[in-house]
């Protein structure tokens, strides 16, 4: 307490003394006690502090602009690839579409009352796969087959009166007139006859109508109404069905695929082809070109053309997308049988401190991963180490470009 007082007291000595015109300097003095005490009190080394704080921001600012900076990319995908695809030309992507498809409708309108298939059920040609109310088509036929009856009836009393009036008339028992009447009749009769058989038939045919066939041999695709649904030829009202069922022949299957105009002079009918579907990425299947379409779509600059398989098994479903490789010949034995590699284009492989290396994008961040390469399959490169199928690379790495950067896909 006693060195706080002095301190103050040579404060307000100070302040005074600062206030007149010529300030006595050898009036100040520093407390011996003072300085002693202030002896064992360490001084801030500032000229060490400084040059540090000044490190430590530039760092911070470099790490803090380099997390915030997002750098726009390209990126692939690393796919599965077949040894067989090195032969190939152009590649085009599709979908298996039925060339045999039906919309099944019933021709006549009613309720459905009977419906025999689900989806998947195989139907054969001329199978009753629905049926719709046919109460008073079966009594019109009813009615149509006892007009015929009574009709044939008059053609048999017919028939005997005019047989009657010629044997009378041959005796001269009888007049020209009433020959002719009997005749007229008979001729009526028969007449009728035609009349009612006509009947019949348009009330069996009525009667077919409430019955609902299938087409053509193939599988149910879609059920487009249940039991108790009206069912109109043309959905004329929103509570009416159309379809019924959705059948497609299954042997009909075909990929029918985009071909860009530039590349089109590449294929030709009959080329072989290997066909993958993205269901199955490890099964291949043998193809060939079975149609060019020849018109090309104006706003996509493309050609339909159309591929079959020359071997396909019950996994293979209608809608299903494919890829489609053009193969400069046929495929040998070998090939056909290799099982697939992991590859990626040969663009996104670059080299980092003596290390082959790609960028894997997860969450919007490259990381760098080393790789080990193999055999070229034409613009394709084989991975046997660091990458899997499905993963996202970055595509032509720009120069500088390091692990741990923000990506945006362009």
């Amino acid at each position: 307490m006693r060195t706080i007082a002095r301190g103050l007291i040579t404060s307000i000595a100070f302040i005074q003394m600062s206030t007149t015109e010529k300030p006595d300097l050898s009036s100040l003095r520093i407390s011996r006690e003072t300085a002693e005490t202030g002896r064992g009190t360490r001084r801030t080394p500032w000229k060490f502090i400084l040059p540090a704080s000044i490190l430590i921001l530039f760092a911070g600012g470099y790490f803090f602009l380099r997390a915030g900076t997002t750098v726009e990319v390209d990126t692939v995908a690393v796919s599965l690839t077949f040894p067989s695809q090195a032969n190939s030309v152009l590649t085009a992507n599709g979908y298996v579409v039925a060339q045999r498809k039906a919309a099944v409708a019933s021709k006549g309108t009613g309720r459905l009352v009977m419906l025999a298939v689900e989806e998947g059920d195989k139907v054969t040609r001329g199978q009753v796969i629905a049926r719709l109310e046919d109460g008073d088509m079966v009594a019109g036929l009813s009615k149509a087959r006892a007009d015929l009856a009574v009709a044939q009836a008059d053609s048999f009393d017919a028939r005997n009166t005019l047989e009657r009036q010629r044997t009378l008339m041959a005796s001269a028992l009888t007049s020209r007139a009433e020959l002719e009447a009997a005749a007229a009749r008979f001729a009526r009769v028969k007449a009728t006859i035609l009349s009612a058989q006509a009947a019949v038939e348009g009330a069996a045919v009525a009667l077919e109508n409430t019955r609902i066939r299938a087409p053509f041999d193939g599988t149910v695709l879609t059920k487009n109404a249940d039991v108790g649904e009206v069912v109109a030829p043309f959905a004329s009202s929103a509570s009416s069905r159309g379809a019924v069922v959705s059948i497609a022949d299954m042997g009909s299957l075909q990929v029918e695929a985009d071909v860009s105009e530039s590349n089109i002079t590449r294929i030709a009918v009959g080329q072989p082809c290997e066909i993958v579907l993205d269901a199955y990425p490890e099964k291949r299947y043998r193809g060939a070109v079975h149609k060019i379409v020849p018109t090309a779509d104006r706003a996509k600059a493309t050609v339909l053309t159309k591929v079959a398989f020359l071997e396909k098994d019950e996994r293979v479903l209608p809608e299903m997308s494919a890829k489609v490789s053009f193969l400069s010949g046929e495929l040998s034995a070998a090939a056909a049988a290799a099982p697939p590699k992991t590859t990626v284009p040969a663009s996104a492989l670059v080299e980092r401190d003596g290390r082959t290396v790609a960028f894997v994008v997860r969450d919007g961040v490259a990381a760098e991963t080393a790789v080990k390469s193999g055999e070229r399959l034409g613009t394709l490169i084989e991975v046997k180490e660091g990458l899997s199928s499905g993963d996202v690379v970055v595509n032509h790495p720009p120069a500088g470009f390091s692990g741990g950067s923000k990506v945006k896909t362009k």
